[in-house]
């Protein structure tokens, strides 16, 4: 590869500067939307003499990234590509699209991940000071990806585009439920594909501790039924992030959430054992004993040999929601507290903390950990991750420490995608100072894993953290929220491209639901369903780690696109009063109003139904009223006292959650009610 200077770099860069422009939001679907970006006239069309070519210092990632970004590209359009792999021997001049790097980037935390994309109507360049910019620079150059009657094409444009956040991560929990490596793959193909850099391994907890340990086996012997990572699947998941420009940060949850260490080493609880895994889920009590010197040896020998795995700088020790309940039972630990004048047990978790933050240095490790590690008595260069709410991390950047944000980021609570969307770690009005906005390192989408399964987790990642990503690498005034949804339904298809099940699972949930019976009326009633948002759903069912999450509500959509759209022609109507939208909306509701009788001969036949047949009912009822008062509204009449009545106790019926799942369009169709009886 021909070696380009930065310097060389930055005069490309500078003679390529183009500005944002507010029109092109609406011709192009790129999620992360790019820093700037200017559209120019002309298409740069492909056929079958298409190549790409690499210029610059890189290593053996970039070939294969280039190489793998050229099969997607073939596989999209059909076109047979003549060049199968892009390597040093394999690597032409003559190439239409050029990627330029200037050396290979290193995978940590305030890597340089800029890059520049020029397009006109002869060639293509990518240009980047790493890899890892010129591999954001592919994945935003396959979403420009058009066609048109003549074919395929790149639009000619050019795009300045760097990260507002250096820390985009997105957590998943394999211990609740343990996630098989290849939903780990898929879904940090993903990742990749939208920008993010951070994968946050949860890897144990009171339901599992999910590494093997060579050198204490019974870690996973006794604390995983038999679920756990092999050394060698973590290496090559590690390298595997690492090959994406993804950084991998282990959790290995402490003091507390710890049962599954005591399955295996009871010795070193705060209380006797036994100790079996938890099967349910919550808070408990078992917690790590922190006076005594064999758990520092313990989780040092641990930790040590984690490190072997994880190359990492940063290591998250967890630290959240310890009840202090064996502490507070456990009179060696009561006299402990006395000797040492330590006042309560957050100052115990303190002390505890800072025997771990000594470990970790010896290990050339930095601590993260939730927000209930934050103490004065902690150094400055841990990093807080904030669960709790934006004011630990605003409280954490003033006293000094990097934080990053999962509070309002927590998409197992299946809130809508503009919730996550219009939640900013650091908005215009924060009270931080320039000094203190920088320890804002960014933020992380969680996913726990109580309510999933391999089968489900997709559908509760994706793809509102697409969405969640943009928040991170985007300009903070990108806030357009019908415009994100626009270019997120274009998104969510483009994501299927890693193997994710988010779309191709929904379908073959319902035929389950029905026993392999018509699937169409069902599909029907769970199109506008949603589960339970928040904790609400623990409250209707005990659920355990082998419970069957393969009702109606796990098959339900965190954010109904069908009820979303539903609400926007209602509102589009109300201000308008355009006939055609009258008639959209009144050809929904009768297909929902008629759809109940089709539906309950299904459930006839599949008992797992019947939980939904009165949810079923209240959307025809629902359907009813809302095409009632769209005739009143049509005729210019306002609605009867009786009417106004029976409609208000509709209404009340039909916000009743039923197996678990709420009506979408409830709100919608209220708003026409209110609309004629004001």
């Amino acid at each position: 590869m021909r070696k380009y200077s930065v310097l060389t770099l930055i005069f490309i860069i500078v003679i390529t500067s183009a500005t944002y422009s507010q029109s092109s939001e609406n011709q192009l679907n790129l999620m992360p939307w790019p820093k700037e970006l200017k559209l120019i006239d002309g298409k740069f069309r492909i056929d079958t003499n298409f190549l790409v070519g690499l210029k610059g210092d890189g290593d053996k990632r970039i070939f294969a990234a280039s190489t793998k970004m050229l099969r997607r590209l073939d596989a999209r359009t059909g076109l047979f590509f003549k060049q199968d792999f892009i390597t040093p021997e394999n690597n032409p001049d003559s190439a239409n699209l050029t990627i330029i790097c200037a050396e290979p980037g290193v995978v940590k935390l305030g890597a340089d991940e800029s890059y520049v994309i020029n397009i006109d109507s002869l060639k293509i360049e990518i240009i980047a000071p790493n890899d890892l910019g010129a591999m954001h620079g592919m994945e935003t150059l396959l979403q420009l990806l058009n066609v048109d009657e003549k074919g395929y094409f790149f639009p000619a444009i050019n795009i300045i585009d760097e990260p507002r956040f250096p820390w985009r991560g997105l957590m998943i929990d394999a211990c609740r439920h343990f996630m098989p490596v290849d939903v780990i793959k898929r879904n940090l193909d993903a990742m990749a594909s939208v920008k993010l850099n951070v994968f946050h391994w949860h890897l144990s907890e009171d339901q599992g501790f999910r590494v093997e340990s060579k050198l204490y086996p019974k870690l996973q012997e006794l604390g995983s039924d038999g679920l756990y990572y092999t050394q060698e699947e973590i290496k090559n998941i590690v390298q595997y992030a690492s090959d994406r420009g993804i950084r991998v940060v282990p959790e290995f949850d402490v003091p507390g959430h710890a049962t599954s260490w005591f399955a295996a080493y009871p010795e070193f609880a705060s209380a006797p054992g036994p100790y079996k895994i938890e099967r349910k889920w919550g808070v408990f009590d078992p917690t790590f004993d922190p006076t005594q010197k064999a758990t520092y040896k313990f989780l040092g020998g641990v930790f040590g040999e984690m490190k072997n795995l994880f190359p990492d700088e940063y290591f998250h020790i967890g630290g959240d929601e310890n009840n202090g309940k064996q502490w507070n039972e456990n009179e060696s630990i009561q006299k402990f507290m006395k000797e040492k004048n330590i006042k309560d047990n957050h100052e115990l978790q303190a002390f505890f903390n800072n025997n771990l933050l000594k470990i970790l240095t010896l290990l050339d490790k930095k601590m993260v950990g939730w927000d209930e590690i934050l103490h004065e008595q902690m150094p400055k260069d841990i990093v807080i991750q904030s669960w709790r709410g934006k004011d630990a991390m605003i409280k954490a950047a003033k006293e000094g420490y990097k934080s990053i944000l999962s509070n309002g980021y927590y998409i197992d609570l299946v809130q809508h995608t503009d919730v996550h969307y219009l939640n900013d770690p650091l908005p215009e009005d924060s009270p931080l100072t320039f000094e203190e906005r920088k320890r804002i390192l960014g933020g992380e989408a969680t996913m726990w894993a109580e309510l999933i399964t391999p089968e489900t987790i997709d559908s509760r990642i994706w793809p509102r953290t697409a969405a969640i990503a943009e928040r991170f690498w985007s300009p903070g005034n990108l806030t357009d929220v019908k415009n994100m949804f626009h270019r997120l339904d274009r998104i969510s298809f483009l994501l299927e491209e890693h193997g994710l099940l988010h779309l191709k699972n929904y379908e073959m949930m319902l035929r389950r639901l029905t026993n392999n019976n018509d699937i169409v009326p069902l599909k029907v009633l769970v199109d506008v369903l949603e589960p339970l948002k928040g904790y609400s759903r623990h409250s209707g069912a005990e659920y355990r780690q082998q419970s069957p999450y393969t009702r109606v509500v796990d098959a339900a959509r965190p954010d109904s696109k069908v009820g979303r759209e539903f609400e926007n022609i209602v509102e589009e109507y109300l201000s308008t009063k355009n006939p055609e939208t009258l008639d959209a909306l009144k050809s929904k509701l009768i297909v929902w109003q008629n759809n109940h009788n089709k539906l309950v001969p299904i459930i006839n036949l599949s008992p797992v139904l019947k939980e939904i047949e009165m949810i079923s009912l209240n959307l025809s009822n629902l359907s009813q009223v809302g095409i009632e008062a769209l005739n009143l509204l049509r005729d210019g009449n306002k609605a009867p006292v009786k009417w106004i009545n029976k409609a208000r106790a509709l209404l009340e019926e039909a916000k009743k959650p039923y197996g678990q799942t709420e009506i979408r369009v409830t709100k919608a169709i209220e708003t026409l009610v209110f609309s004629v009886t004001e």
